[in-house]
């Protein structure tokens, strides 16, 4: 798992890059002109109550972005804290501490980073029918597909038997975000590396278990200080 979150960290920032050198600016252009049937009427980037609240002021039509908007519900900013938080309380409650806590320190880390590009990042701007789309000038990468693939991943860790319906849902997420116009291929691939980054790394730490070593040194240190004293 530490070489998957190396691998996918390191093709995230490679596709950084060639986002931001316009590299891959005639797919993305190509797809906002072709590869989004169910897209409505451009819509101008959320603002940050909008963000925050749970399908504020959300478009319902067509009948694809609706569907889009309930599909990707889990991925919003509060519900995907929200259940990630609850899959780390029931990892928590089945001794599998630090999975808990490196679930909740994966949502919280690359939630940050996404935040962080999408303020930094510049692209070339996208048009559809000669309008310009300027909800997709700050959309990399995608936090829709890095949020829904990052609850996906804390769910099945705490439940393992929701593994397969899981991946069916994030994979139907990622076909909608395009198809609905919400996302572009870079930014839903640019979404999927950063959760894949940041859930392997959480894999890794647990299996490392140093998280529960370094818990042991403090207790140790802390029994040698009393017994000291």
């Amino acid at each position: 798992m530490r070489s998957a979150a190396v691998g996918a960290a390191a093709a995230f920032v490679a596709l950084a890059g060639l986002v931001s050198s316009g590299a891959l600016t005639g797919l993305d252009r190509w797809a906002a002109e072709y590869a989004m049937p169910l897209a409505g009427a451009v819509s101008r980037p959320p603002t940050t109550l909008e963000s925050i609240v749970p399908l504020l002021h959300a478009a319902f039509h067509p009948v694809g972005v609706a569907v889009t908007q309930i599909v990707t519900l889990p991925g919003q900013l509060v519900v995907s804290l929200l259940l990630v938080i609850a899959a780390a309380w029931r990892l928590w409650k089945r001794g599998r501490i630090e999975a808990a806590v490196c679930w909740t320190a994966a949502w919280l880390v690359a939630v940050a980073m996404e935040i962080g590009f999408r303020h930094t990042l510049t692209r070339e701007p996208l048009y559809r029918h000669g309008v310009h789309l300027v909800g997709f000038d700050a959309s990399w990468p995608s936090g829709h597909a890095l949020r829904c693939a990052l609850v996906a991943g804390a769910l099945a860790s705490a439940w393992p038997r929701l593994r397969i319906p899981l991946g069916i849902w994030l994979v139907t997420v990622v076909v909608l975000l395009e198809l609905a116009g919400f996302h572009t291929p870079t930014d839903l691939v640019g979404g999927l590396l950063l959760a894949t980054a940041a859930g392997a790394a959480a894999v890794a730490v647990e299996r490392s278990g140093l998280l529960r070593r370094r818990a042991g040194f403090r207790r140790t240190g802390l029994g040698r200080a009393r017994s000291g004293s």
